[in-house]
């Protein structure tokens, strides 16, 4: 037990010392003053989904078509408001896309920039809901490892990015990342539209092959920083780097299950068996769920006109 408060009061210590090279510009920012309320969301985030399958088993799944279709394509103009602000205020502020030190001043593009990452940071507590749905809608196959991963992490690694360097080489991960997640929910919102919309979305399987090659680009632009000795955290590239090593081995073994892996054949009917996944491009996959979806919906349609005719 001594050994415990020991741990505890060292990193109580460790807290109060590093919030003396924290960003004062970001301290009374909301969310930002106290870890507790990323944290405490993030804990109802896990609570959800341990009750959420719980509530709905006995429940019938939600639809929420009008409700994906508004929250994909506003999450594509937030997405791309981030993108935008990043990539302009950092050609304004001269940045380098090699090496860029953080700049804590108050000048106007380096605080500019500091809002941009706050609401990239904002963003992945708002894809918490892409979890939310996804349990609604009865997709229990869809909130995998990876996903749950994706979305838990994200949100938590955000706010100490936020807290320590929002700005300088924060800014390259998050434009990139930003602009794939335009292309991604607008993917999303445009497969919820409806069946009809199917025949333009073949373009779904480039999705993870972006993601992947976003990885291994952050990971050599850290790599070099770390090489050249750019004047930037040393502890935050290592973390980068770690983070995402992660994210190649787990987005690769979803890889190779869905598009590389030949499918087994039912015994019976002779489909091919799969996981009802088809694109990752954060985690999770919903298209192919909502393609099911429609055609289910189009079979009860026809069963029901022969039912009528007869």
């Amino acid at each position: 037990m001594e050994v415990v408060t020991h741990l505890v009061n060292d990193t109580v210590e460790f807290y109060k010392w590093s919030l003396t090279i924290a960003d004062k510009r970001v301290q009374h920012w909301p969310m930002m003053s106290s870890p507790f309320p990323t944290l405490a969301i993030s804990c109802l985030y896990l609570i959800f989904l341990w009750a959420g399958p719980k509530y709905m088993q006995d429940r019938q799944p939600y639809t929420l078509r009008k409700t994906l279709i508004v929250y994909n394509f506003s999450m594509v103009v937030l997405n791309f408001y981030i993108a935008k602000e990043l990539l302009l205020a950092s050609r304004a502020a001269g940045y380098s896309y090699l090496c860029q030190p953080v700049n804590y001043s108050n000048d106007v593009n380096e605080v500019r920039i500091a809002s941009a990452l706050w609401w990239y940071y904002i963003s992945k507590g708002v894809e918490f809901l892409d979890t939310v749905f996804f349990i609604l809608r009865k997709k229990f196959n869809q909130v995998s490892f990876l996903h749950v991963y994706h979305h838990c992490t994200m949100f938590i690694l955000w706010w100490i990015g936020i807290k320590w360097v929002p700005g300088g080489q924060s800014f390259f991960g998050a434009t990139i990342n930003s602009s794939i997640h335009v292309l991604m929910y607008g993917y999303y919102g445009l497969a919820a539209l409806g069946p009809q919309m199917q025949k333009y979305l073949w373009w779904k399987k480039y999705l993870t092959i972006i993601q992947m090659i976003q990885f291994h680009v952050t990971i050599g632009h850290a790599g070099h920083s770390l090489y050249t000795g750019c004047p930037f955290p040393c502890w935050m590239q290592w973390a980068l780097i770690g983070y995402a090593v992660t994210f190649i081995i787990l987005f690769a073994n979803f890889y190779y299950h869905a598009y590389r892996r030949k499918p087994a054949f039912s015994r019976k009917g002779g489909k091919p068996i799969t996981n009802g996944s088809s694109v990752v491009a954060n985690g999770h996959s919903k298209v192919e769920e909502e393609e099911e979806d429609d055609e289910e919906d189009n079979g009860k349609r026809q069963k029901k006109g022969r039912a009528k005719r007869e």
